[in-house]
């Protein structure tokens, strides 16, 4: 009996393997033509810009307004011209240098203030009106004062580089600190924890999020205001790169600067949120365990 019923058996065993080919093929299919569309969705407005950037001064302006917008290959042309003599190397070098340093040290001061504020209310309420003063002063506004008081040369780019980013950091560090669940802190109160414990236990992975909502804030500042600094009073950095090939009429070199530029933003942008969701996973480890 048993017999008779093995083959029968083995027999429905490959038929249904067969059936699930195709269906596991479609279902790949299907899965594939999705996330090909959703980057087709994605990427198509930045399509549509380049196609414009690269055909519209060629049938939308006219001669002489070409001569100021030129196409986008010959703004490529450019920049591949540019990294092959190390022109660019060289000003991007500068540019990070400058930003990196300022921005760090607008980070290691704003979080430890900024927690520090968000702790003692008194403290906030006396500052807050002085913040409130400084966070609405626009860094540029204050540049001929960085120029006048430390010069043209490398401490004013840092320093107005870490004041503009200081105060998203600040701001948002004392933004997350009280956004913190209060039941967590009594809870944790009751438990017996000391104030560091606190701090390192509840209130910092809490406040991680809108803390690096604040640095990435930060960050696009120090980028935007290091290139303008740059403009005014350098010999070498992407704003310098910038503003002289304006001025030596070298238009295609420019715009090869301000797509490094863009290029370099966005690039700051994706690699704190790549830190942000590091950072994320540990809260939420952290979480878990106590």
């Amino acid at each position: 009996m048993t017999a008779t019923l093995q083959p029968s058996t083995t027999l429905t065993s490959r038929t249904e393997g067969l059936q699930r080919g195709p269906i596991r093929r479609i279902s790949r299919v299907r899965i594939v033509t999705r996330l090909l569309g959703r980057t087709v969705w994605k990427s198509g407005a930045i399509a549509l810009f380049l196609l414009l950037w690269e055909f519209g001064p060629k049938y939308l302006v006219d001669d002489q307004t070409r001569v100021f917008l030129p196409p986008l290959h010959e703004d490529l042309q450019a920049l591949w011209r540019l990294i092959e003599n190390g022109q660019l190397q060289s000003h991007l070098r500068a540019s990070l240098t400058r930003s990196v340093i300022g921005f760090g040290i607008a980070v290691a001061a704003a979080i430890p203030v900024g927690l520090l504020i968000a702790w003692y209310g008194r403290l906030q309420s006396f500052l807050n009106p002085l913040l409130e003063f400084f966070r609405n002063t626009a860094a540029l506004a204050l540049l001929p004062v960085f120029t006048l008081l430390l010069g043209i040369g490398e401490t004013s780019k840092i320093s107005i580089v870490a004041y503009a980013s200081f105060f998203p950091v600040l701001l948002n560090t004392i933004t997350g600190v009280q956004t913190v669940d209060p039941l967590l802190v009594r809870a944790a109160r009751s438990l017996g924890l000391s104030s560091p414990r606190l701090f390192a236990k509840v209130i910092l992975p809490s406040a991680v999020p809108a803390i690096f909502t604040g640095i990435r804030m930060g960050g696009t500042a120090s980028v935007l205001v290091l290139i303008a600094a740059e403009m005014v009073g350098a010999k070498a950095g992407l704003g310098y790169l910038i503003i002289n090939a304006q001025s030596s009429f070298q238009i295609p070199d420019m715009y090869a600067g301000i797509l490094t530029t863009a290029i370099l933003g966005v690039a700051v942008n994706y690699g704190l949120l790549g830190l942000e969701g590091h950072f994320s996973r540990w809260r939420s480890a952290m979480n878990q365990n106590h």
